[in-house]
């Protein structure tokens, strides 16, 4: 099972940052000076960098460049509804689409979110999710492998925690999510049926089960005109 090489760029900038080689607010070189260190494309370069950025390591600066981004406040809240749930509470009609399902190695950050190590494989799941047939998000997920082995591609693409607990008698648990601000890019543009620069509200998440085991990891990006995060906090 072959790595792919955005991915091992992807964790040699984030050792290179853990190392400090790069210091939180320094810029990292240039694009293409990195895609000739790594002798790749500058496309497959990109696609790395964006996966940084997703993950809050690195932030674009508009005519400046690629920095190293500082922590960012993070709050932790209990109790999720999967898009698919919050969809149909609005009365809309919930569908997927997806762009890509595969079985691979995990990435330095996909390890440390679900602590994981190498031996243990990951599903890594590109999808489309739509209301109404419009697009609203485009996710990557990553599950760690031996928990959905059994359960078909179907079910995990169509709607993984309905999959989890009816199917596999798990109970869902806490989540941790991230929520930040992003412009689109081409890809996003394409799948999303929007306009590149078109604003976006993006999100990291780690959902946990009720025993407190990470166990999805997910990067997304919603088109800030046609979702809005409604948050709900206890004074308990």
């Amino acid at each position: 099972m072959q790595e792919p090489i955005y991915i091992k760029i992807h964790n040699q900038i984030k050792r290179d940052i853990e190392n400090k080689k790069y210091r939180v607010g320094e810029r990292i070189p240039a694009e293409r000076q990195l895609a000739q260190q790594f002798d790749v494309s500058r496309m497959t370069l990109r696609q790395a960098i964006k996966t940084l950025e997703d993950e809050g390591i690195l932030e674009r600066r508009l005519g400046s460049g690629t920095y190293v981004a500082s922590q960012k406040v993070q709050e932790k809240m209990s109790g999720i509804m999967s898009f698919t749930e919050i969809t149909r509470a609005n009365g809309q009609v919930p569908t997927n689409k997806l762009i890509s399902y595969r079985i691979t190695k995990p990435s330095l950050s996909e390890k440390e979110k679900l602590k994981i190590d190498d031996s243990t494989s990951v599903l890594r799941m590109e999808r489309v999710r739509s209301a109404d047939n419009v697009p609203i998000c485009y996710e990557v997920a990553t599950i760690p492998f031996p928990l959905i082995a059994r359960f078909s591609k179907e079910e995990i693409a169509s709607s993984l925690y309905k999959t989890l607990e009816k199917a596999g008698g798990y109970k869902i648990g806490n989540v941790i999510e991230n929520i930040g601000a992003a412009t689109a890019n081409e890809n996003d543009a394409k799948l999303l049926s929007i306009n590149k620069g078109d604003p976006l509200v993006t999100r990291r998440q780690i959902t946990e089960l009720s025993s407190g085991k990470p166990f999805e990891y997910v990067l997304a990006s919603y088109v800030a005109e046609r979702f809005e995060f409604t948050f709900s906090k206890s004074n308990n």
